[in-house]
């Protein structure tokens, strides 16, 4: 039985406690899942990283899933293995995805629109008067990566294409309209908006890799993470996650990241459209999802703490400060994260 991305989230959502060791659903261990390769990537005769290769898998080759599998040889940490053609590859730097294409709307309101990128890669285009169409050589959009849709033109091949603008100086570029899909209002609607807000606490523990969510003392959300890695970026600034008790202070459901910034992952310089965002500590540190890696339950990034893109929205409904459907950035005093 395949697996659609919706059905993964929907079950996601009905059973994210099953998640807390990193397991996959049970329906997401089943044939068909199609997987991108989001950096080089080891193929094994057995699935044991100590043996030697028998070949490589390059960034963004897009490779079947015949099964996924947990041996007892893990690693511990992130014992996902997917079983391909030929051999066995860890799923640390395979993302599941889907080639999803949809109808574009008739009109782009006003306020724009909230899309998620819904097939593999997406070539982006840049537009000016004196160049014309360019294609965007800086970076590819990638599955699940969310931007704000603000025009909606002919493109470079005559179909309907789509205005992006990112979340930095407002700089615009170009994607495929049926790559893009509207995220619809009841799907960003807030979770629990009558629990208190001081009902609602955060828990990072950077020990065990896992984030867990608190509503009246009861255990709402509990999955594995990366936070930081212990080193030094570019900049000189350390990149572990800080400890201590913070209270998230902005949201913003996309995000651009990278550009040898303190929040970016260790290898890209750009990353536009990072998914559902919520800052909690001075420096640009923030609890979001990733879509340049799998390897959840071992620290990854510059200081970030990186969830699966399905967990990160789901945390992001669900904390305060409160944001509506169509707001770009929600401030003020929000839930309490405890890192430790």
């Amino acid at each position: 039985m395949s697996l659609t991305r919706r059905e993964f989230l929907k079950l996601s959502g009905l059973s994210l406690a099953a998640l807390a060791a990193g397991r996959l659903p049970a329906a997401a261990q089943s044939a068909g899942l199609l997987g991108r390769v989001t950096y080089d990537s080891s193929v094994f005769p057995q699935p044991r990283i100590n043996l030697s290769s028998l070949r490589t898998l390059f960034r963004d080759e897009l490779v079947q899933i015949e099964y996924a599998l947990q041996p007892l040889t893990g690693p511990a940490y992130n014992p996902n293995w997917f079983k391909i053609a030929g051999g066995y590859v860890h799923s640390s730097f395979v993302q599941i995805v889907e080639e999803i294409h949809n109808i574009p709307v008739d009109a782009v309101p006003a306020d724009g629109m909230l899309c998620r990128i819904s097939v593999p890669i997406s070539q982006p285009y840049t537009y000016s008067r004196q160049g014309g169409w360019q294609v965007q050589s800086q970076f590819l959009l990638y599955f699940d990566s969310m931007h704000w849709v603000t025009a909606k033109v002919d493109g470079p091949d005559g179909a309907p294409w789509y205005q992006i603008t990112e979340s930095w100086t407002n700089v615009q570029y170009y994607a495929k309209a049926e790559h893009l899909q509207p995220i619809p209002a009841q799907d960003l609607a807030p979770i629990s908006p009558d629990v208190p807000a001081g009902q609602k606490r955060v828990e990072i523990s950077l020990l065990a890799q896992q984030l867990t969510a608190y509503e009246n003392g009861a255990v709402k959300l509990r999955v594995p993470i990366s936070s930081g890695v212990r080193n030094t970026s570019a900049t000189g600034l350390p990149t572990q996650t800080p400890t201590g008790t913070f209270n998230l202070y902005a949201k913003m459901p996309s995000q651009y990241m990278g550009d040898n910034r303190l929040t970016d992952t260790l290898g890209d310089r750009y990353l536009p459209g990072v998914p559902w965002a919520c800052f909690f500590a001075e420096g640009g540190y923030a609890i979001h999802g990733a879509y340049w890696h799998n390897n959840f339950g071992a620290p990854m990034s510059k200081g970030c703490i990186n969830m699966r893109p399905e967990h990160a929205a789901w945390l992001y409904r669900w904390v305060t400060p409160v944001s509506e459907p169509d707001q770009r950035q929600a401030n003020g005093r929000g839930t309490q994260v405890v890192v430790s």
